[in-house]
């Protein structure tokens, strides 16, 4: 075959330019874009082969480094092209829908372009590192000839005869200045485990200058391709199959600096859509940063990207692993995969199969369930509040632990209410906040055979205000501290007359220089059996606002308004009470007054820096005056 040239039809003048310089936002990536496209032509010629009942060698793709020649070769065994072939699948149909592409970036100046086959495109990434490049082929076709496309990255291109005997494609790229760093080695592979660390077929890099090496003997040996991919990822292979070890030995393949995952759900659907991965759920890790890169996408088992945004919902970014499908759209931008209907299937398929999975542990294994709730407790949370398909799954088996540290669910809850308090807590649940609530009023619920529910003060408040107001089935719940409800569940006597010199008492030692507006209001309860002398009580409403104002990230603290409650029949308010009355040791009824207020704090929110110096010198002073008055 006579030399023949031609050239590409297209307006735009300058495209090999913006080619490279828009198309790929990094230069690895034509080594992705050519491996794919010859697992593409690989996986057309097995079908055709089934087709025809023809033999058909096993698929593989071999690349060759060559830093003398400057030269990187791809080459595949797949179904091959012909002269024709070559100039309308390369020359016309890529081009013209190259010219669409450069019109798009020049009218509204969009510069996305992590994308597999995109108008065609992918094989012209190579021109971001080669001068020139060319591409040799034989057709699988009987009676095909081989034939060489030659391109010096302009709209000139030329054919010409090739010896090439083997059905299949060989590109040549002849590396620019721009691309050197590709002639490395190392750099090519570590580059190809990157992408295309579990394609399909059998992917072998070789060093074309160092095929023989010599041994231990002294003798010239053949070095041999290394294969760089697993040809078929644990996510491909049937779940019944997979045995527990090699999920874990997977995970620490793809996570090695990762604990060993507590759990994990392998995805396999192919209609409506086709999706495969595993996601797994990892022991949380509160001294390191959260990762958003944690989950890795594939297409056709080519990688693709660590941004799953808009793809899976954001609670799901907090899980590890891979999802593969081929009918995620790569070939548009990220902002319009969120209205993609095809991606919301997928997503809502996720969220169900995620959700059904932890259904079935709770079911299936409680045990081990309520043993990596500390590590999901708070992606369950997250999910059922942002996810509504995940919530009608998983709220009924939100588990909390209870007044005897053990797990229980909202339902179980309810169903441990003696029977004498049920119609006073009827769709009640007591919480009680670690670190905030008073433990002796947990204590005195407990004593009257009474629970609560430990909650913490992040995802919790968001969560019940959501379990409130988003009704699912019968189950209907009202949260309340321990504080708010504890003077209405359990039996109080009655307050007598002379029980209101108390309130009189600490309203003016404690509060009587606050302005009257802001003052704290003292109340009088008599709670059978307590032997706490006081506590502070929040409205519930105030203290969900302050929590609502906290999280919306306010630099100051919202002021809440608490009721001083005082026990008058406390030995202790008593005491003091008769001091008073007689007139003796003022400075130390003040600082008993000062010392109820302190252990009321102390049991519930604490002390700041500030208020727990104030009590240390209260206390040092009220321990020396009794001290002294023992002599």
């Amino acid at each position: 075959m006579t030399a023949r040239t031609g050239t590409i039809s297209v307006k735009t003048s300058d495209i090999f330019p913006i080619i490279k310089k828009w198309l790929y936002s990094e230069h690895d990536i034509f080594l992705r874009e050519l491996v794919a496209n010859a697992t593409d032509a690989i996986t057309k010629r097995a079908g055709l082969g089934r087709t025809r009942n023809e033999k058909i060698p096993e698929g593989e793709i071999s690349v060759s480094v060559n830093k003398g020649e400057k030269t990187i070769i791809i080459s595949d065994n797949g179904l091959g092209m012909s002269e024709t072939e070559v100039e309308k699948y390369i020359a016309q149909l890529a081009f013209s829908g190259a010219e669409e592409f450069v019109k798009k970036i020049e009218k509204t100046g969009e510069k996305e372009g992590e994308i597999i086959g995109k108008f065609g495109l992918g094989f012209y990434s190579s021109f971001m590192v080669a001068a020139k490049v060319d591409i040799e082929t034989l057709s699988m076709e009987e009676g095909a000839k081989a034939t060489k496309w030659t391109c010096e990255g302009d709209t000139d291109y030329s054919f010409s005869d090739s010896d090439k005997k083997d059905v299949g494609t060989t590109i040549t790229l002849h590396v620019n200045k721009d691309g050197e760093e590709f002639l490395d080695l190392w750099k090519v592979t570590n580059t190809l485990q990157k992408f295309c660390d579990y394609m399909p077929y059998k992917i072998k890099v070789e060093d074309a200058e160092n095929k023989t090496r010599e041994n231990d003997k002294g003798e010239i040996e053949q070095v041999e391709p290394t294969l760089i991919n697993e040809i078929k990822p644990l996510w491909k292979r049937d779940p019944k199959e997979v045995k527990d070890e090699e999920y874990k030995e997977f995970f620490k393949k793809m996570f090695p600096m990762e604990q060993e995952p507590l759990f994990w759900v392998h995805l396999k659907i192919d209609h409506p859509f086709t999706l495969e991965g595993i996601l797994y759920f990892p022991k949380i890790n509160t001294n390191k940063p959260f990762n958003e890169s944690n989950i890795k996408l594939y297409c056709k088992q080519v990688f693709v990207s660590d941004n799953v945004k808009n793809i899976i919902p954001d609670f799901l970014s907090m899980l590890r692993g891979v999802i593969d499908s081929n009918d995620i759209p790569l070939n548009v931008s990220r902002s319009s995969l969120q209205g993609d209907p095809n991606i919301r299937k997928i997503s809502n398929y996720i969220v169900k199969k995620v959700g059904d999975a932890l259904k079935t542990l709770f079911r299936k294994d409680r045990e081990k369930f309520e043993k990596i709730w500390p590590d999901i407790g708070l992606f369950v949370k997250y999910g059922c509040i942002s996810e509504a398909k995940f919530d009608e799954i998983l709220r009924s088996m939100v588990i909390f632990k209870n007044s005897e540290d053990k797990y229980m669910t909202l339902e179980e809850y309810q169903g441990s209410i003696p029977k004498e308090y049920t119609e006073k807590m009827k769709d009640l649940v007591l919480y009680f906040e670690d670190g905030v609530s008073d433990y002796n009023l947990k204590n005195h619920l407990w004593e009257k055979g009474v629970g609560v529910i430990h909650t913490d003060g992040h995802i919790d408040p968001h969560f019940m205000q959501h379990v409130e107001t988003q009704k699912r089935g019968d189950n209907t719940y009202r949260f309340s501290s321990v504080d708010s409800e504890i003077g209405n569940i359990l039996e109080s006597e009655n307050v007598a007359e002379e029980d209101m010199k108390v309130k009189d008492l600490f309203s003016k030692v404690l509060f009587g220089d606050q302005k009257e507006e802001e003052k704290t209001e003292v109340v009088l309860q008599k709670l059978k059996d307590s032997n706490a002398p006081a506590y502070y009580k929040i409205d519930e409403q105030m203290r969900r606002f302050s929590k609502m104002a906290e999280s919306m990230g306010g630099n100051e603290k919202f002021p809440i308004k608490k009721t001083f409650v005082v026990n008058p029949a406390n030995t202790l308010i008593q005491n003091a009470l008769k001091m008073h009355e007689k007139g003796e040791h003022k400075g130390l009824v003040n600082k008993l007054c000062h010392h109820v207020e302190d252990l009321a704090n102390i049991s519930s929110g604490g002390l700041n820096n500030e208020e727990r110096d104030s009590f240390v010198q209260r206390s040092q002073e009220l321990l020396k005056e009794l001290t002294g008055l023992a002599l």
